[in-house]
C-alpha cells in the first residue's frame, strides 16, 4: 500500500506500527448544521480507505471525532430557544443518517468533546506546567515559539507566517501566532477549570481524544481530513502532541481535496451551498459516492449537472450488465460461484494501492464489466465464467463501497419475464412494452 505523506509531501510505501493493524483518525464535523456535501466527501474517501485496507487483510481501528462545544452551537442554540446539546444531537444525527445513505461505515468510535473534558484540561495543565503554554485573565495559549518545527506540514515559516498575522493591539497573546487553548466564558457551556469557567479551544481537542482512542505511544498510523484542516488546525496539533509528547500524532498525513460548484469554491456568501441530503435525495448515495470515488481523492472535485450525469451513466454502465447477470442465473436456477478472476481483480487492487487511485480502479471496473457483457452476449452461456466474472464485479464494488443487491425471481416474474421475451419476438411491441414497464418497476430490467 503506498500513500501521499502530506508531512513529507511525497508518497510512501505504508508501514503499520502494529504489523497487520492500522489506527486511524478522521477530524469529524461541528455539529451546528447538516453537513454539506464538502463535509461528505472525506467521509466516502476515508471510508473507501478503510475498506482497502479490510479488503488487504488488515485490522482497522477507524475513529472520527464530534465537536460539539463550538460559538456557532451557541448562536444556533440561542435563535432557536433550544439547548446546545439538542443542536448537536440533531445533527449528528443527521450526519450519521447521510454517512449510511453514503455506504459508508461508522466508526469504530466517535468521541464528543463533551465527554471528554477532564482529559481536555490535564492535558491543557500539562502544557503549562512545560511551559508551552500561558494564562492570561482566564484564557490560555499555546506558545509556538517553543514548537518545534512549526509550520512543516504546511510547508510555511514561522516568520512569514508572523508576518502575515493579523496583529491586534490589544491582544493578550505573547505572539500573534499563539492559539488559544483555553476560552474564558460566560456564554454557552462551560467547564471549571484551573483558569476559569470557560471551554476549550478547537485545536486540543482531537490530540486528546486520539490519545485516549488508541492504545500506543501517542502515535497512530493515519491521521485525516479535509485539505482546508491542514493550516491551521492539523499544523496546531502537531505542535501540541511535540510538545507533551514528542510526536508528530501520526506517521502518515492524509488530506482530501476540496469540492467546488460550478468551478467555483462552495461558501454561504456565494449562496452555493449544497447539503448532502439533498444531493443523496436527488441522486442516491451510490451515485453520489461514484462521483466523489470518479476524481483522485486529493484534486478537488467540480459539482456540476455535467459531471453528476456522467456519474450515472458510468454507474448504470457498471449496474446494468449486473443485474441482467444474475436474472439469468435465476432464469436457469444456477448459483453464482465465489471464484473471481484474479488478473482483473489485482490490476483493480493495484490502482486502489497506489495511493487511492480511483480513476485508475474504474477502468479495471470497466474492463471487467465490458468482459461480462461478452460472456453474456454468446449463444450459450459459460456460467462458470459469467459468475466469476459477476464475483469479481462485486468484489470491486465492495471496496468501492458501491451497494448492490442480488435479483431473486418468483414464479410470477419468470414467466412475465418468458411474457416479455415471447412478446418480443413476435414482435407485438405494445403488450412487450407493457412486461417490460412491471419487470422495471420489480426492478428485474
Amino acid at each position: 500500500m503506498k500513500l501521499f505523506n502530506s508531512m513529507h509531501q511525497k508518497i510512501e510505501v505504508f508501514q503499520p506500527l502494529n504489523e497487520g493493524h492500522v489506527s486511524m483518525y478522521v477530524c469529524g464535523p461541528t455539529v451546528y448544521n447538516y453537513p454539506h456535501i464538502g463535509n461528505a466527501r472525506p467521509i466516502v474517501v476515508f471510508d473507501t480507505l478503510k475498506r482497502v485496507f479490510l479488503a488487504l487483510g488488515y485490522n482497522v481501528k477507524m475513529v472520527s471525532n464530534y465537536t460539539d462545544v463550538d460559538d456557532k452551537i451557541i448562536k444556533v442554540a440561542k435563535e432557536c430557544g433550544v439547548s446546545e446539546k439538542e443542536v448537536t444531537d440533531k445533527f449528528i444525527q443527521a450526519y450519521n443518517e447521510d454517512r449510511m445513505r453514503l455506504n459508508a461505515a461508522l466508526p469504530d468510535a466517535a468521541p464528543r468533546v463533551t465527554e471528554t473534558m477532564d482529559a481536555i484540561i490535564a492535558f491543557i495543565a500539562m502544557l503549562v506546567e512545560k511551559g508551552f503554554a500561558y494564562e492570561v485573565d482566564g484564557d490560555v495559549y499555546f506558545r509556538v515559539t517553543a514548537a518545534q518545527n512549526y509550520g512543516k506540514l504546511s510547508n510555511q515559516q514561522i516568520d512569514d507566517l508572523v508576518v502575515g498575522a493579523r496583529i491586534d493591539e490589544n491582544s493578550k497573546k505573547e505572539n500573534p501566532l499563539d492559539f488559544t487553548l483555553w476560552k474564558k466564558t460566560e456564554e454557552g457551556i462551560k467547564w471549571e477549570s484551573p483558569w476559569s469557567l470557560g471551554r476549550p479551544g478547537w485545536h486540543t481537542e482531537c490530540v486528546v481524544m486520539i490519545n485516549q482512542e488508541f492504545d500506543g505511544p501517542h502515535q497512530i498510523d493515519i491521521h485525516g481530513g479535509g485539505m482546508d484542516l491542514k493550516f491551521p488546525h492539523h499544523e496546531n496539533e502537531i505542535a501540541q502532541s511535540l510538545a507533551a509528547y514528542g510526536t508528530t500524532i501520526a506517521n502518515y498525513w492524509m488530506h482530501n481535496g476540496m469540492v467546488n460548484i460550478d468551478g467555483e469554491k462552495m461558501s454561504k456568501s456565494l449562496g452555493n451551498v449544497i447539503w448532502a441530503k439533498d444531493m443523496i435525495e436527488k441522486i442516491g448515495g451510490n451515485t453520489l459516492r461514484w462521483l466523489f470515488l470518479s476524481a483522485h481523492y486529493r484534486s478537488p472535485l467540480n459539482m456540476n449537472e455535467e459531471a453528476i450525469e456522467t456519474a450515472k451513466k458510468e454507474l448504470q454502465k457498471v449496474m446494468t450488465p449486473l443485474k441482467q447477470a444474475y436474472v439469468q442465473f435465476a432464469l436457469a436456477n444456477y448459483e453464482i460461484s465465489s471464484s473471481y478472476e484474479e488478473s482483473l481483480y489485482q490490476q483493480f487492487m493495484d490502482a486502489m494501492q497506489d495511493d487511492l487511485n480511483t480513476p485508475n480502479a474504474f477502468v479495471a471496473v470497466f474492463d471487467t464489466v465490458k468482459r461480462l457483457n461478452q460472456a453474456l452476449r454468446v449463444r450459450a452461456i459459460d456460467w462458470d465464467v459469467v459468475g466469476s466474472l459477476v464475483y469479481t464485479v462485486e468484489k470491486m464494488l465492495d471496496v468501492l463501497g458501491i451497494v448492490y443487491t442480488r435479483i431473486s425471481l418468483s414464479e410470477d416474474d419468470r414467466m412475465m419475464y418468458q411474457n416479455w421475451k415471447q412478446a418480443v419476438k413476435e414482435k407485438d411491441f405494445e403488450t412487450a412494452d407493457k412486461y417490460r414497464a412491471t419487470l422495471m418497476e420489480r426492478g428485474i430490467l
